[in-house]
């Protein structure tokens, strides 16, 4: 990575270095998948020249076959390989039935780039009036650098081309941007390595037992600690992913907003994942009528956007109705307002909002970790059962006691305490004792984390396997 900056930074021509940055985010994609990177290339070629086509052709129905056959192949090659073993497996229920498995191994960040190639085209579909002059004048190497770029490839954000496009162009580099984005990529490095690894040790162990053994407190710190796991896993990835841009010259979208000081599941998701939400929310929500047509409507809508919400994560029924609670409880919020004319987090006290978000999110992502439905609810159903170990047992007390230290600053940290602190306490930025810690301390926090993944074992990012 550093001789890769060192020699990014040499080049002295716009062009040729996103001809460099093409060329390396082409390698390291290869390295990661040798053999499915033609598929990525492929999707490039294709969406490339068929949203030319779009553009350049001046009837409605000619545009709209070219955005279906667009639709169809890009979300058509995600489905054979994503979701081919999963409809094989469901028809397979039937009787009589016994169709083999496929055995495709899914290509790595298909479903980010995928969403980046489909946004492209449908906002040169829906440009009627030409306004999205910077799309069109550009050539295919800056389209293929759009979608390959590596520090967002495998795991997101998902950035849209309107997001980098002036910086595809032209962009500035100074000391203060390679800084701030040295910074970034060492805290996200540290929630993967320290926090989102040390509350995966704690949830494998409660989610590998047999529900009525493991014993009511072990479930409740499992479930807790997977809530903890996938924050700071995904959130460090994305963290990543952005000081490597920053450090390339790019401003890719923030995709968390401290999710777990939402006052509601509506505003919980306004802060989850939010490149992938205001995704669904303007390329499917909105184009399928919104909100803003009749009630029946509007349910409908929001039911097809969360059930595809949570097929999108993967291909298991356990993504599926983990995006349809979702969907019963934001369609729960929506009623209250229409009854009450006001949020829920307008109404109810603060306090009593903040529990009721944590505590539906964190037993909703109990079906995000488990096998199947069935496995989820056995596990629920189990926190509740009270005899079986009683309430608090061994394991679940070794594991408080062994990374105590590792909860208070996971805890501390999603619900933006030292941010706080830091904004309330610290007023001179300026300041030569704070200039000097906020420089030594990213600098500590990297020979810890290279300690660990020395002595540690390999452990891949949760959102790469979607």
């Amino acid at each position: 990575m550093p001789i890769f900056l060192v020699l990014y930074y040499l080049i002295p021509n716009i062009f040729l270095k996103n001809i460099f940055l093409l060329i390396a985010s082409i390698m390291f994609y290869a390295t990661c998948e040798p053999i499915f990177v033609f598929i990525m290339v492929l999707s490039i070629i294709f969406n490339y020249f068929i949203a030319k086509a779009i553009h350049s052709s001046k009837s409605k129905y000619i545009k709209r076959k070219y955005l279906i056959c667009a639709i169809v192949v890009n979300f058509g090659i995600m489905a054979i390989f994503k979701y081919a073993n999963f409809v094989i497996n469901t028809i397979n229920i039937l009787p009589f039935i016994n169709i083999k498995n496929t055995n495709l191994p899914l290509p790595i960040g298909i479903s980010f780039f995928t969403f980046q190639a489909v946004s492209y085209v449908l906002d040169i579909y829906f440009d009627e009036n030409n306004q999205k002059t910077d799309y069109y004048k550009d050539n295919i190497i800056n389209f293929a650098l759009y979608i390959s770029m590596f520090p967002q490839l495998v795991a997101g954000p998902i950035v849209r081309y309107s997001d980098i496009v002036k910086e595809i162009h032209s962009r500035k580099f100074d000391i203060e941007s390679i800084n701030i984005g040295i910074k970034r990529f060492i805290y996200g490095l540290s929630k993967k390595v320290l926090i989102a690894n040390s509350m995966a040790i704690v949830a494998d162990r409660a989610f590998s037992l047999e529900p009525y053994d493991a014993g009511s407190s072990l479930l409740i710190l499992g479930a807790v600690s997977y809530t903890l796991q996938i924050y700071f896993d995904f959130s460090g990835y994305s963290d990543m992913a952005i000081g490597i841009g920053k450090m390339l010259g790019f401003t890719f979208p923030e995709n968390f907003n401290y999710p777990y000081k939402a006052t509601s599941i509506t505003d919980f998701w306004k802060r989850w994942h939010i490149t992938l939400s205001s995704w669904f929310k303007d390329y499917l929500y909105i184009p399928l009528g919104g909100s803003k047509r009749n009630y029946k409507k509007t349910i409908t809508n929001l039911f097809i956007v969360w059930s595809l919400t949570g097929l999108w994560h993967g291909a298991n029924w356990t993504f599926v109705f983990w995006g349809i609670l979702y969907f019963i409880f934001l369609v729960f919020e929506k009623k209250f307002k229409m009854k009450y004319k006001q949020n829920i987090d307008d109404v109810l006290p603060y306090m009593l909002c903040r529990i009721y978000t944590i505590v539906v999110v964190t037993f909703i992502w109990v079906f995000f970790r488990s096998d199947s439905i069935k496995d989820a609810f056995i596990y629920i159903i189990n926190i509740f059962n009270f005899t079986n170990r009683g309430l608090v047992n061994g394991q679940a007390l070794y594991f408080i006691k062994e990374y105590l230290l590792f909860y208070i600053i996971a805890i501390l940290s999603s619900l933006k305490v030292f941010a706080n602190f830091k904004d309330v306490f610290i007023t001179d930025k300026e300041n030569k004792i704070y200039v000097i810690f906020s420089n030594i301390f990213p600098a500590i926090l990297l020979v810890i984390c290279t300690i660990y993944i020395v002595k540690g074992s390999f452990n891949p990012f949760i959102y790469f396997n979607f």
